[in-house]
């Protein structure tokens, strides 16, 4: 019995454990089973929110793409504007271009007719000349047949007295005709003049033009011709509109031509441009700064020039725009012969001259330095280049003396002191000696030659000399064979002659002297 007692506690405390294990584990499965329903919460709500974002951030990419879509669009619409306003352009230039071919070609068709009528109205004339050739054959036979039998003279003896009448007749009256032309062409001498200055200019323009228009920069590489013109030709367009001048890039292996007819731009444009290319910096903002502190340099050193000119010749007080022109002359040229060294040679020489014949030397070298400045001032401004310098001298308060002879030293103005005439003769000088111009000695003596030859080679003329440097040719004929009215004929038949056989500057005058010496000895 004590034992059963002992047992029942024992049943009863395992009993307890059991029921309490029983509810623990109830209650710890009941908190799990709530802390996976949180969790599970928690989960749908992060996945809620990370749609909402992936919605968002899926809007946004939308927008974006739309807009780089858009921006696209436009790009492609204005590159495709741009080369349909080419495209018209070029179908405009080449309708024009169709337009002009087809004025040329009624142009030319109209000639044809012209020429053809014209062929035919001279078919129409020969055979009429042809005809009358033929009467005048027929009465000259009867004329030859009645002067025999009146004279009693032979065929050969008759004929020849003929000839030689008709001869003496046809150049007399050819000599009359060409006697009364000329006097009628020198009722129009300007215009004469200005043919003879046309004619020399078609000479020399094309050596004279490549000689000082154009420069040549030499290039490290042909890659520097890419970096030069840029992207899209900016760099070029850059350079050009800074200088001035036009730059030429062509296939010239390793070079680049600059052109211009203003040497001191097309100087500025060489040293800028070799600059650029050892900087390695080509950009349209560099090229403006070099560019203007290249011109700033040249112009200090044009003012440097002009004042070692006044130094080397001792002249003072002299306006500094006007020293500064006759520096600039370094940057020109007068048929090839520096101008600078050209006013400064004339300078030297006024001098020597003004020394010999009493006058003020000062004034005379001042007035030689500054003859050909009016060759300096802006080519927008016309007129004769002395006229120029005359107003230039008068307008920086140079002496009336000096402004004269600037003026006068080719006649535009009348002169008003020797100096004005030592100018002249001075200037002619140092561009008429040999070698001054553009041209060898060896080649002068050769054109020399060449042109006393081609005077000496006519009938009646006995000797022939080349005086002024070439500029004129003076012809001595013999007064038995060549009268006066012939040698008109004669000075315009070598004029003739040269002009088409020769090739000078400038024009040449030609003289032909006849002289007839009558001697007698009184014993």
């Amino acid at each position: 019995m004590e034992s059963m007692t002992n047992i029942v506690p024992i049943i009863l405390s395992i009993l307890g454990l059991i029921l309490g294990f029983g509810i623990g584990y109830f209650i710890s499965g009941k908190a799990a089973q709530t802390k996976i329903t949180e969790a599970e919460g928690r989960a749908q709500q992060i996945i809620k929110e990370a749609g909402k974002e992936a919605k968002a951030v899926q809007k946004e990419k939308a927008l974006e793409a739309k807009e780089e879509w858009h921006r696209r669009k436009q790009e492609f619409e204005n590159q495709t504007q741009q080369r349909r306003n080419k495209l018209q352009q070029i179908e405009k230039q080449v309708k024009n271009r169709e337009e002009n071919i087809d004025k040329k070609l009624e142009v030319i068709t109209r000639k044809e007719k012209q020429l053809q009528s014209l062929d035919k109205e001279l078919g129409q004339k020969r055979g009429k000349i042809e005809s009358r050739y033929a009467k005048a054959e027929e009465l000259v036979n009867e004329q030859n047949v009645r002067l025999e039998r009146i004279t009693g003279m032979s065929r050969e003896d008759a004929k020849k007295y003929l000839i030689e009448n008709m001869e003496n007749e046809a150049r007399a009256e050819a000599a009359h005709a060409i006697k009364a032309i000329r006097d009628e062409t020198k009722l129009n001498a300007r215009k004469e003049a200005q043919k003879i200055v046309v004619q020399a200019i078609q000479r020399t323009a094309s050596d004279h033009s490549v000689e000082t228009t154009v420069s040549v920069v030499n290039l490290a590489s042909e890659d520097m011709k890419g970096r030069i013109i840029g992207r899209e030709g900016r760099n070029i367009r850059a350079f050009e509109a800074a200088t001035g001048i036009d730059l030429i890039i062509d296939d010239t292996p390793e070079a680049v031509i600059i052109s211009g007819f203003d040497p001191f731009r097309r100087q500025v444009a060489k040293l800028a441009l070799e600059r650029l290319m050892n900087d390695g910096r080509i950009h349209p903002s560099r090229i403006e700064e070099v560019v203007e502190k290249t011109q700033h340099e040249l112009e200090e050193e044009v003012r440097g020039e002009g004042e070692n000119a006044l130094l080397e010749l001792n002249i003072h007080n002299m306006h500094p725009e006007l020293v500064r022109l006759v520096g600039r002359m370094k940057y020109r040229s007068s048929y090839g012969q520096n101008l600078l060294n050209h006013s400064i040679e004339v300078a030297y020489l006024c001098g020597i001259m003004a020394v010999e014949i009493g006058l003020d030397v000062r004034m005379a070298k001042r007035a030689g330095l500054l003859h050909d400045v009016g060759k300096c001032v802006d080519r927008n401004i016309e007129g004769p280049h002395a006229l120029l310098g005359f107003d230039l001298a008068k307008r920086y308060k140079e002496h009336p003396i000096v402004a004269n002879a600037i003026g006068a030293h080719h006649e535009d103005i009348e002169m008003e002191s020797p100096i004005a005439a030592i100018v002249q003769a001075c200037d002619g000088i140092s561009g008429a000696r040999p070698g001054a111009r553009r041209e060898s000695l060896e080649n002068y003596i050769k054109r020399l030659e060449k042109l006393e030859d081609l005077a000496g080679a006519f009938d009646g003329v006995n000797k022939t000399f080349a005086i002024q440097a070439g500029r004129e040719i003076r012809v001595i004929v013999e007064p038995e064979r060549v009268d006066d009215l012939l040698a008109d004929s004669l000075a315009h038949d070598i004029a003739g002659k040269i002009e088409n056989e020769l090739e000078y500057p400038g024009q040449i005058r030609v003289t032909v002297v006849r002289e007839r010496r009558s001697m007698a000895f009184a014993k």
